[in-house]
């Protein structure tokens, strides 16, 4: 046999690694936002009390038809129907479904109307499964409607005011009677407080269903803001809301507990804490006992304190306090002699503790220089806590159990990447969703003592096997030394990548507080185009910079009064860094970024003028001064206390150093982050004499999408970058 010269053989084996290349397809902005990457996922199930069965809604394509459907975890076998549409007359689809805690009864929603990011207008109804007896809520269109614990009663809101229907009598009764729109709202949290506090329901059951707690909102003195809405008519219409922004007034917010039995309702006085903000109220396992948390307006300070419901006053139990801001979330969760579960940043890493019902700690249940990132639950048989963290790395996550005196701690996940875990309701299963960059979601049942495999419910090795198909490269993940600070990092190279060729380089980032881009989960549409752009001859880069997530309090809150700041030094001293690489044409780097993302692209390349020749801003805030109270005062506080925090980093004030390539993108009717920021950003561009490209997409939100709307964009955004990158 004759031997190939070593150089013949080389010279074959990229003949063959291009043959192979070649032969793959390529992915298009065609395939990304059609349905050619459709990815399976598993409906959103609820644990039955048995702990052995979860019930599923679903529709069938051929009989026409949504049910609920209750299946057993073990075997995954279907057992029974809860309730079938076609048996309900006048209801063809049910959109979705909630369970009374006694599981005797279903509440179904059949129309819903979207009002913001999370509320809506619906027609609900209530299914009895026993008598399969099926009956009207309210013919008005309701809110947030809610058993009460017997399921004997819903509380729900309907045009600012809070109502309880009862069941067996049919009586309607409304509870509150000044809401008004734009003025009052009872029970329905206003738009900054759904925005960000990520609630909606202002109003809570007791344990015996005997009192409903509930918020008021008055917000009379916030002011408000218009939209246009062009639509298809003559003339356009207004959308007209109260919106406040950083410094001006926030609804005024008071607390109210209404007895069902007597009817009557006692104001909570709330005079001897710092009440600014509620931003949580739950009841506690005493049916008499109503935890609230209340935090300042700088959100420094969280007071969590208990009402006693009978005597209607108030005592401290906790208090947390941070030089930057206290996190409001929902892992507040009370065990059976009213001791509670709470989590919290104040050793520099977030962890769990347990209190007692007076607020003495008994214990800090986790400990360690990495971060808890889902509180899962507390299993009062075993003594065990769950939860999801970064142990294995910050841009992995698996799911733990360890004892409440933080001893005996297992690992219950063993693939490297991104676990997360929906456990039963006994906490004898849990259904893991895996993924990572390679992997897209797989989905197990596995016991939660030990984590060990029981079955396999559902993967996505269909939609793997299909993007083989495709040319396609890994993420290569890393850390970049800059400003005294190890970053994460990947890059995503084209697969014929040639070390001796130099290559355009752009650069995605979001940058927001508490935020991670760069982790090891399988991505979205972002990621598809990414993948796009790197076979036609770009090196994608992603950096996590000072002020993102999941590397203790520090790193996070550094950005604290100067959001834009070290974000922006971070990413184009990276860009510098990576253009020293000999790979990488320095003259030619670009960056993107949607919302938080827009507002670094534009200082990136306004101030970064010397690194970046080219960016794109999608949705961007361009000043702290036009965004909302809670979010943006968390960071800088209100900007008469800070206004060279706001104003320093502002794009507006910086697009006098514009020299390279810029594309400006928003929605007109973004009721996030308006277009009135667009608007001045391109005024002071005009201004200053300085040429851009820009779209405006009219009655798009914040999300720019629907019909053909994300294929324009992504189009244009790629035309952009191939001129001029």
């Amino acid at each position: 046999m004759k031997l190939l010269p070593r150089n013949s053989l080389l010279v074959l084996f990229i003949l063959a690694i291009s043959v192979a290349t070649a032969q793959k397809k390529e992915i298009t902005l065609e395939d990304i936002w059609g349905s050619t990457f459709r990815t399976e996922r598993l409906d959103a199930l609820r644990s039955l009390e048995n702990g052995k069965e979860y019930a599923v809604l679903n529709y069938s394509r051929q009989t026409s038809s949504s049910t609920v459907d209750v299946y057993d975890y073990k075997s995954g076998k279907k057992v029974n129907t809860l309730v079938d549409s076609n048996d309900l007359p006048g209801i063809t689809f049910i959109i979705s479904y909630e369970l009374s805690e006694d599981e005797s009864k279903l509440l179904l929603a059949t129309q819903l109307k979207q009002i913001y990011r999370r509320s809506s207008l619906g027609t609900y109804y209530v299914y009895d499964i026993k008598t399969k007896q099926l009956d009207l809520v309210s013919t008005k269109q309701i809110q947030e409607p809610t058993f009460n614990s017997d399921a004997t009663k819903v509380a729900f809101g309907h045009n600012n005011n809070l109502y309880i229907k009862d069941l067996q009598s049919g009586e309607e009764t409304q509870v509150t009677t000044d809401g008004k729109i734009n003025s009052i709202i009872n029970g329905i949290t206003d738009w900054v407080y759904e925005e960000e506090f990520a609630f909606v329901r202002a109003f809570d059951w007791n344990k015996d269903g005997t009192k409903v707690a509930y918020i008021k909102f008055d917000e009379t003195n916030v002011p408000r803001f218009s939209m246009d809405v062009f639509g298809t008519d003559l003339y356009p219409s207004q959308q007209v809301f109260k919106y406040p922004k950083a410094g001006d007034p926030n609804a005024k917010v008071s607390l109210h507990l209404y007895d069902v039995d007597t009817k009557k309702t006692s104001d909570v006085n709330l005079s001897n804490y710092d009440s600014y903000y509620i931003p949580r109220i739950k009841w506690t396992n005493d049916a008499d006992v109503l935890s609230v948390q209340l935090t300042n307006r700088k959100q420094n300070e969280v007071n969590l304190i208990f009402v006693d419901a009978k005597m209607n006053a108030t005592s401290l139990i906790l208090k947390e306090k941070d030089n930057a801001y206290v996190d409001i979330t929902d892992n507040l969760t009370f065990l059976n002699n009213n001791s509670f579960i709470w989590t919290s940043e104040k050793d520099g890493w977030n962890h769990i503790y347990q209190y007692d019902k007076t607020g003495k700690l008994i214990n800090q249940i986790t400990k360690g220089d990495w971060e808890v990132t889902n509180y899962y639950g507390f299993d009062q048989k075993t003594g065990r806590v769950y939860y999801q963290s970064t142990e294995n790395g910050s841009i992995n996550r698996d799911v733990y159990s360890v004892l409440k005196s933080g001893e005996n701690k297992a690992r219950l996940t063993l693939q490297t990447g991104t676990n997360s875990a929906d456990f039963s309701s006994d906490f004898t299963y849990f259904i893991n969703t895996f993924h990572d960059t390679e992997t897209p979601y797989v989905f197990t049942l596995n016991k939660a003592i030990d984590g060990k495999l029981i079955r396999e419910i559902k993967n996505n090795e269909e939609l793997k096997n299909q993007i083989a198909q495709y040319n396609t490269s890994p993420k290569e993940f890393s850390t970049i030394k800059v400003n005294g600070e190890e970053l994460n990092m990947y890059i995503i190279k084209p697969s014929n990548f040639d070390e001796t060729k130099e290559y355009p380089l752009f650069m995605y980032q979001y940058s927001g507080p508490g935020s991670q881009n760069v982790k090891n989960s399988w991505g979205g549409s972002n990621d598809y185009w990414h993948q796009m752009l790197v076979q036609q001859g770009y090196v994608v880069a992603c950096v996590d910079g000072r002020g993102t997530g999941l590397k203790g309090r520090d790193f996070k809150k550094v950005t604290q009064n100067e959001l834009g700041k070290f974000e922006v030094e971070d990413q184009i001293s990276a860009a510098k860094e990576l253009g020293k690489l000999p790979y990488i044409d320095a003259s030619r780097i670009g960056i993107w970024g949607w919302s938080y993302g827009g507002f670094m692209s534009s200082n990136c390349l306004f101030q970064g003028a010397d690194t970046f020749s080219m960016a794109i801003a999608v949705a961007p805030v361009t000043s702290w001064r036009f965004y909302d109270t809670i979010y943006t005062e968390r960071y800088m506080t209100t900007p008469q206390d800070n206004a060279s925090g706001y104003d320093t980093n502002s794009p507006i004030n910086h697009v006098d150093k514009l020299e390279g390539k810029f594309l400006l993108v928003h929605g007109s009717a973004d009721d996030n982050v308006h277009v009135q920021n667009t608007m001045r950003l391109v005024e002071a561009l005009v201004q200053a004499n300085k040429q851009f490209d820009w779209r405006i997409y009219p009655d798009k939100n914040h999300g720019i999408y629907g019909g053909n709307t994300r294929l324009h964009l992504y189009t244009l955004m790629t035309d952009f970058i191939k001129n001029n990158l």
